[in-house]
């Protein structure tokens, strides 16, 4: 067993290789010692097809380990988040590997608030795991017991209505797109239940994902946007399989930036009042340009761990990353859905337009690519390309070490460029304020990268 199993998101990656059912077992054998071995822990799993397998493990762990289990059966990851402090629960846990391939799977664990576990949380729960877990298990007279819970789905649904709801000022034509995942019962119902009319794409529920794969990047979507033209639909909202994700994609014009969606939901926010707007490193300047206007301040935080930011912050208005959304209002954790009934809101019950909403949001070019890379090569190849960059471009920028490596140039424009915490793969991301900025700056560094990945493979052969 590796000897570090949380990555960005908590534990990821392929089933048997490295999420198996004894590590689920002895997952919830720790957590139910992390928690005091005493009241409820919340338990669920996405729609791959070893979830349910895995889920069941989870609980069995945490009922040797003395800890009764609310089992919520198969829901998206935000309303497992939202079932802990409904339901007074000591902690949660989702079996789910979010956006990746199919057959991946992973783990994730909240706190009795909501929120997921702390970076600090995490190595002191993996100590548990990984140390004598035997010695976990409590007597015969002790073990806990399972109680089916799939009422919390239901009850997560109509608070989050009765949240949004409102008379419709105009009735939006939306297409949802749930990618055979765990939002498929949930996303087109609230979008219905708002006020709009809902064309479903990919709602029926299969762990194969057949319809697309479950991560909705621009590449993935683009394919749907002419058809979901052609039925007349405004938009596409579209979730991973989880559903703690959300793009936005729109007929005509194409995929929306995550930069832009939520520098929208800054400008919501700060609309009412001025505060902080926590956004992970890899975000772009149209928030702090919303920011600005609206008398907001940007915090930045490690991608994935936005929710951190939260504990140093708990002012803030919103914990935003690409993709997910953080409304403390709502609750501490990541909500796709949330997202898909705030978008929703604003196109039906405030009659809002995409044009009106999005008019006065900058829209700066911008790339964001992956490198495959062999994990065993990872850390060399990436602190490698950090040595280039530094020796290259670091006298021209303002140096950030946060989460991999960003630098800004006075001309506005940033790079960042960090290894995946849940893939064998480099990230790079970067912005200018014109194209030719911008290709000039991804031309050099995507060198660096490729040339630095050949290096580093070639050392561990």
């Amino acid at each position: 067993m590796p000897r570090r199993l949380f990555g960005t998101a908590g534990i990821r990656g392929p089933y048997l290789d490295r999420v198996s059912p004894l590590l689920a077992y002895r997952v919830g054998l720790a957590v139910a010692r992390y928690v005091g071995g005493r009241g409820t822990v919340t338990t669920g799993h996405d729609i791959r097809l070893t979830s349910p397998l895995l889920a069941r493990m989870v609980a069995a762990g945490l009922m040797a380990g003395g800890v009764d289990t609310l089992h919520l059966g198969m829901v998206p990851t935000p309303v497992l988040a939202y079932s802990v402090p409904h339901t007074s629960s000591r902690a949660g846990v989702i079996v789910t590997a979010s956006h990746n391939p199919p057959p991946d799977n992973g783990l994730k664990v909240f706190q009795p608030t909501g929120m997921e576990y702390t970076e600090r949380m995490e190595e002191e729960l993996e100590e548990l795991i990984l140390g004598d877990w035997e010695s976990l298990h409590v007597d015969w007279n002790s073990v806990g017991r399972t109680v089916e819970a799939p009422h919390l789905g239901e009850e997560y649904l109509e608070d989050l209505y009765s949240r949004f709801a409102s008379e419709p000022r105009r009735i939006p034509r939306v297409a949802v797109d749930c990618a055979n995942g765990a939002a498929s019962g949930y996303t087109p119902r609230l979008a219905r239940m708002l006020g709009a009319r809902v064309v479903s794409i990919s709602c029926h529920e299969d762990g194969y994902f057949p319809g697309r794969t479950p991560e909705p990047r621009p590449d993935v979507l683009e394919p749907f946007l002419r058809p979901v033209g052609m039925l007349g639909a405004e938009i596409l909202l579209a979730h991973d399989g989880d559903a703690d994700r959300l793009a936005v994609a729109v007929p005509g014009t194409g995929f929306v930036k995550q930069d832009r969606l939520i520098a929208l939901y800054a400008k919501l926010k700060l609309a009412d009042r001025g505060g902080k707007v926590i956004v992970s490193i890899d975000v772009g300047r149209a928030v702090e340009d919303v920011a600005e206007r609206y008398g907001g301040r940007v915090v930045r935080a490690k991608l994935g761990k936005t929710h951190e930011k939260l504990l140093e912050h708990p002012d803030a208005l919103l914990a935003a990353e690409p993709w997910k959304l953080i409304d403390p209002s709502w609750g501490p954790w990541v909500d796709g859905i949330y997202q898909a009934a705030l978008i929703v809101s604003q196109l039906a019950g405030a009659g809002a337009t995409l044009e009106e909403l999005f008019s006065d949001i900058p829209d700066y070019p911008s790339v964001r690519r992956s490198y495959r890379v062999r994990e065993e090569a990872k850390t060399v190849a990436v602190e490698r390309v950090f040595e280039e960059l530094r020796s290259r471009l670091g006298d021209k920028a303002e140096e950030n070490t946060m989460d991999g490596l960003r630098l800004d140039f006075e001309d506005g424009s940033w790079i960042l460029v960090r290894a995946s915490g849940t893939e064998p793969k480099i990230r790079l991301y970067a912005e200018a304020m014109d194209r030719r900025r911008l290709e000039e700056l991804v031309g050099e560094v995507d060198a660096i990268i490729r040339g630095s990945i050949s290096w580093a493979e070639s050392r561990v052969d």
